[in-house]
């Protein structure tokens, strides 16, 4: 089932024009209502989108890394607030919408708006950006699609067809992944009448997203050349005649209006280059790379470090070159080859604060894979550490479940609890918090914990099979000190998590 995220592209440029979207969807999956030709309401989207975004947490292509997680999260949060604070994005639409980013292990250069508030970001477009702007600014553009509700829009411009074709062409894509070609039956009655007006609805949403996006990056403080360097990347790729790696081409035709927009916007707007690229934007990129790799013989391409040796090398390529090469050595499990690769590392980061922290949780992750798990510990959590980032809180806790209790599980478990109290739909730190409370033989809290993480991927039945197994342990065991309320949650939770899957069930 790889590629499964970008298989239906193309199919979904059909549905809502430029908005491209790979979901893994059954082919008997029932939508919801979509209102009446004219549009779809803001509740209707969000249910959309709920539905796409649930078979995408269950795609075995849908990556959870702390951090890549949190430098999507560092770039994206300004965005936001700053389409806030220029009107773009509503009080209404930020409370009723998801704004959630899933990031996809494939290597193709693609990044997708779904209904709803979702953003799907594939790992190879973070491999080829060259500075957080760039990067930044694809973010920024696919924001602007869905504040202007570009699909909701497009959904409208089809309605005035008949529903009919409207739901041939949802149909079609939310089966893609299953069934190539059972998809492509089911468009097929659709496609061509919906394709021309498609193709001129497209225009004026990109031209849309870019104007919007442009202002959206620059109030976030972000360097609008941004813009201008991952069009350049862009065009380089379409006079290269695309050969399937940058599928984002296609959902997002590059035309010489766009650019030429774009340019003139920089003109009247000029503001100081910045340096294209830094160490640590180097070196997350070589994650990002390397971690879209699952062949022997990818992973061994990445290992090779000649380059870092030539005169004219960037310390910032360097870094990328010998993080790349680590990580490579270690997920070919040759530790020793690893370990040199990192002492080169550490040379060459010696200095630099964000750069020498990632190259740390490197150091961790490769001490963790020779099953160290005290080196893990000392490492990113020496005693008297009192606040952890969350890569380095995710790490510490995987780790301390895998030694003798010690005193440090206490403050890690104490730091996970207030994370998922403040992000609640962080799903892999509940499953964190799960193992931890489990060595610690808090069994119900455990169960609970394990539940949430479910709801977290809006996995309604596996929810609900977590929540029925604490109520059960519940009901066979004697409950200690603060389990009463404990068990109280788990039933109110229960019946929540029921409510979702009886209204996912009967949704029309």
């Amino acid at each position: 089932m790889k590629n499964k995220f970008r298989r239906t592209q193309l199919m979904l440029g059909w549905l809502v024009a430029s908005l491209c979207v790979q979901p893994a969807w059954p082919q008997n999956s029932v939508l919801p209502s979509l209102g009446d030709g004219e549009g779809i309401s803001l509740a209707a989207e969000r249910k959309l989108g709920d539905r796409i975004a649930r078979e995408l947490y269950r795609d075995p292509d849908y990556l959870e890394d702390p951090v890549l997680d949190e430098y999507i999260q560092r770039l994206w949060a300004p965005l936001v607030k700053a389409a806030a604070a220029r009107g773009e994005l509503s009080p209404e639409l930020q409370e009723r919408f998801a704004w959630r980013i899933l990031l996809g292990r494939d290597r193709s250069v693609n990044a997708f708006a779904l209904p709803g508030g979702y953003l799907g970001v594939h790992l190879g477009l973070i491999a080829v950006v060259s500075s957080n702007d760039e990067l930044a600014s694809v973010l920024a553009h696919e924001l602007s699609h869905v504040t202007q509700r570009h699909i909701a829009r497009s959904m409208g411009e089809q309605g005035k067809m008949t529903p009919w074709v409207l739901g041939s062409l949802i149909l079609g894509v939310l089966a893609a992944s299953k069934s190539a070609q059972g998809a492509q039956a089911l468009i097929v009655g659709g496609q061509a009448a919906a394709i021309q007006s498609q193709l001129s609805y497209s225009r004026d949403m990109e031209r849309e997203a870019d104007r919007v996006g442009y202002g959206v990056l620059n109030e976030a403080g972000y360097d609008p050349q941004g813009f201008v360097g991952m069009f350049a990347k862009l065009q380089q790729a379409a006079g290269l005649n695309d050969n399937g790696a940058y599928p984002y081409l296609r959902s997002h035709p590059l035309t010489t209006e766009r650019i030429a927009d774009m340019q003139a916007r920089l003109q009247l707007n000029a503001t100081p280059a910045r340096a294209a690229v830094d160490l640590e934007q180097a070196m997350l990129a070589s994650r990002a790379r390397v971690l879209s790799q699952s062949h022997v013989d990818a992973l061994r391409a990445a290992t090779q470090t000649s380059r870092a040796a030539l005169p004219q090398t960037t310390a910032a390529s360097k870094a990328g070159i010998w993080y790349a090469a680590t990580l490579a050595h270690l997920q070919l499990r040759d530790f020793a080859a690893a370990e040199q690769s990192l002492q080169n590392l550490d040379r060459v980061v010696k200095g630099q604060a964000a750069a020498m922290r990632l190259t740390k949780l490197l150091h961790a992750e490769l001490a963790a894979a020779q099953n160290r798990f005290d080196a893990v510990v000392q490492l990113l959590a020496p005693p008297g550490t009192t606040a952890l980032q969350r890569p380095e809180l995710m790490a510490t806790a995987q780790a301390l479940v895998r030694l003798p209790a010690t005193p440090a599980r206490a403050e890690i478990l104490r730091q996970l609890r207030e994370q998922v109290q403040a992000f609640p739909l962080d799903a892999q730190a509940w499953n964190t918090l799960a193992h931890v409370l489990a060595v610690q033989g808090q069994t119900l809290p455990s169960l609970r914990a394990e539940g949430e993480a479910q709801m977290a991927r809006m996995d309604w039945q596996g929810a609900i099979d977590r929540f029925r197994a604490a109520q059960d342990w519940a009901k066979t065991h004697t409950l200690q000190a603060g389990d009463h309320i404990e068990a109280s949650i788990v039933d109110t939770r229960l019946r929540y998590a029921q409510t979702l899957m009886r209204d996912m069930q009967t949704e029309r």
